[in-house]
């Protein structure tokens, strides 16, 4: 079967849900709209940044002179932890129910300016067990089901501000796209006795084609079913189920993954890279730890260059999501962007 020639459909087997492939159509001429590059140049510190150290937040609060990672409730939260409880349901029709949950935010650093891109691992790596700490004492309030972790870079990902800081919501209930997944792992457990993202790996780690990066714990990939032109998804090797299951080796070939990874990205498109990155992990279930398996998803939307960006449109909206990109295409141009020895991408950073 030709896969870098021909249309086809890719089956993910963790959402169970098909991506429409027409590799074809990558020499289709682009007439739309083409966006400006200039870059900002962000200041160490910047006085009206409410992230910054010292500077004072919209509800009045002044943040730390802190010098590490911050971490903080959201001023803002799309989740509260106290809510009434309610349910609304009339012929299964229309359908709603209340939802308590906690919202923070974590600064990376104190410097205004700086990427993980652009961070030294070990300080990359005080935000990995940042994470860690957050993920485990959140996971284990009574009323709390899933911690998502997340970064939305850039403001055409819909960040509020350019300092370098991620979220993390913890809900009551699990959300959609993780209970999609949880719904995959645990099936094919059944069916083959063994873990999906493990054999899934494994199988990866042999074919090479679609492989970014790797260390001794994490490898980093296009995946077969990418639906994103350069979506990308982080794998732990061994089988854990969480960042708080990881050992310090481990925090720290996470940390040189994070730094590397990012650092492909902007290299690649000259550009600080806008995305949205996750971590699933396991959930507050009885046999989550042996179910889940720890991964980040890297979802960017530009297309072929910094300026050419991708969205869900037309079909991909009302019948199945679809892209012209192969896998193992987008996967050599993200290896070819080959880093220095210090780790960094001569040229960028």
């Amino acid at each position: 079967m030709d896969l870098q020639e021909r249309p086809h459909r890719r089956y993910n087997p963790l959402t169970r849900e098909w991506v429409l492939v027409s590799p074809h159509r990558t020499q289709r001429p682009w007439q739309g709209r083409v966006e400006a590059t200039a870059a900002q140049l962000e200041p160490a510190y910047d006085p009206a940044c409410y992230l910054c150290p010292g500077n004072v937040r919209a509800n009045g609060v002044r943040n730390p002179v802190y010098t590490s990672p911050f971490y903080f409730d959201n001023d803002f939260p799309a989740l509260l932890p106290e809510s009434a409880s309610g349910r609304l349901d009339e012929g299964g029709l229309l359908v709603a129910e209340s939802e308590r949950g906690i919202c923070r935010v974590v600064c990376f650093s104190p410097q205004h300016n700086l990427t993980l891109a652009s961070m030294r691992a070990d300080e990359i790596r005080l935000v990995v067990d940042t994470w860690a700490q957050q993920f485990e004492s959140l996971l284990s309030l009574p009323h709390i089901s899933h911690v998502q972790i997340f970064e939305n870079r850039g403001a055409l990902m819909g960040a509020s501000n350019p300092h370098p800081h991620c979220q993390i919501w913890a809900n009551q209930t699990v959300p959609n796209e993780v209970a999609k997944e949880q719904e995959s792992l645990a099936e094919f457990s059944i069916a083959h006795d063994c873990c999906l993202l493990c054999d899934y790996v494994a199988l990866e780690l042999r074919h090479a084609e679609r492989i970014v990066g790797e260390n001794q714990s994490f490898v980093h990939l296009v995946p077969f079913w990418a639906v994103w032109p350069f979506e990308t998804v982080l794998l732990s090797k061994r089988h854990v189920s969480g960042l708080d299951d990881l050992t310090g080796q481990e925090r720290d070939d996470l940390s040189a993954m994070l730094k590397q990874l990012s650092g492909r990205y902007d290299h690649l498109f000259s550009t600080s890279f806008p995305y949205s990155m996750g971590f699933h992990q396991r959930v507050a279930a009885d046999g989550a730890r042996d179910l889940s398996h720890l991964h980040a998803h890297y979802y960017p939307p530009l297309l072929r260059s910094a300026t050419v960006r991708k969205f869900l449109v037309g079909y991909e909206l009302l019948a199945m999501p679809q892209r012209d990109l192969t896998a193992e295409a987008a996967a050599q141009r993200l290896r070819e962007t080959k880093p220095g020895t210090d780790g960094t991408f001569p040229g960028f950073l």
